[in-house]
């Protein structure tokens, strides 16, 4: 099933501000996870976190995408869909991706039943300053959403990321981009949804003022798709300013002094971190907006304490974890997979 229409049948149409009538209860929120690919040893853990998390019942989960570990998402992309039986989505980008490599990716999860993509460009190789586009290959998730609705029809439902502070690429030295860049950033997202993308998840964000007007400038040029807040809880505080330096996140002054102080005791980092991410969520729904899309780093905590926290899930629900034989299983299929790429 297509997550569009799974978010609706929850949510209903509007998800973007006044016109959703905030008259809700928090049962109807659609909530999702993201998971990266493990290394091939921790390929049972992530699965059993994985199957952990999706006892609580999210409205889908997805799967990043590297070019180097393309073979491990399609993996786990399968396994969640057929196996663990969540709705699935997998991310797939331009990087380092000949359109024959892009088209055997998206037969591989056709053929299991995924139907979900979110598109990308990707990020340039490590080592690399500015994209590159490879030989037969494309520039652009627009390039990416264009060629699967010509050749796939409508047969998945497609996803694109939003840019509340404009696309990385874009944002100055200053931190923010100029008007003029955020407006063309703006147009080339409705390009997406115009060519056939029929959701749009965002980058993180720690202010949620930026992601509200972002919300709106989006309904003022006619995106009238769902926008779904991705929320990047702070677990960490070295790895909270590595993240947002990469992505080029304003961190709003008041989050900042409050970290500074703690920024050394993880637990009372990990603590802020949830008491922000439940204000955070609490202010964006109480615009109306009833989808959370929360990056999990395959950690299951500050997630769930989140929604637990907005009355969203009950945490004494907790499910059995796999079966030992069930781990060892998966391990032993990895590992042989491992050694026989080594040998071709």
């Amino acid at each position: 099933m297509k997550v569009i229409d799974k978010i609706r049948s929850t949510v209903g149409e509007a998800n973007g501000g006044a016109e959703n009538g905030g008259n809700h209860h928090n049962n109807n929120v659609a909530f999702s996870f993201e998971f990266f690919p493990p290394r091939a040893e921790g390929m049972a853990k992530v699965l059993e976190l994985i199957e952990r998390m999706v006892a609580y019942s999210p409205t889908f989960c997805d799967i990043t995408w590297r070019a180097s570990s393309g073979d491990v998402s399609l993996d786990i992309a399968n396994r969640m869909q057929n196996s663990i039986g969540i709705e699935t989505m997998m991310h797939l980008t331009c990087a380092e991706m000949p359109v024959e490599e892009i088209d055997r990716a998206l037969d591989t999860i056709k053929s299991g039943g995924v139907q979900n993509v979110l598109a990308l460009r990707g990020d340039p190789p490590i080592g690399q300053d500015k994209f590159v586009q490879i030989q037969d290959g494309y520039s652009s998730a627009l390039d990416l959403v264009k060629h699967m609705r010509s050749k796939y029809g409508d047969y998945f439902g497609i996803t694109v990321a939003g840019y509340p502070e404009a696309h990385p690429d874009v944002i100055g030295d200053d931190g923010v981009a100029t008007p003029e860049d955020y407006q063309k950033d703006l147009a080339y997202l409705k390009q997406k949804v115009d060519a056939g993308a029929d959701l749009i998840i965002t980058q993180l964000f720690y202010d949620t003022d930026i992601f509200l007007k972002f919300v709106d400038d989006c309904r003022q040029i006619g995106i009238t798709c769902p926008i779904v807040p991705g929320i990047l809880t702070i677990t960490n505080y070295r790895s909270f300013r590595k993240m947002t330096g990469l992505c080029k996140t304003k961190i709003p002054a008041d989050i900042l002094a409050a970290l500074e102080p703690i920024k050394d005791n993880n637990e009372a980092v990990k603590a802020y971190g949830i008491h922000l991410g439940t204000e955070m969520c609490k202010k964006i729904m109480a615009h109306g907006i009833r989808t959370l899309h929360l990056y999990t780093m395959n950690r299951d905590e500050s997630a769930l304490a989140i929604l637990k926290n907005l009355g969203v899930i009950e945490v004494s629900k907790i499910p059995a974890p796999l079966k030992q034989q069930e781990q060892k299983a998966i391990q032993e299929e990895v590992t042989k997979k491992e050694v026989a790429a080594k040998a071709g």
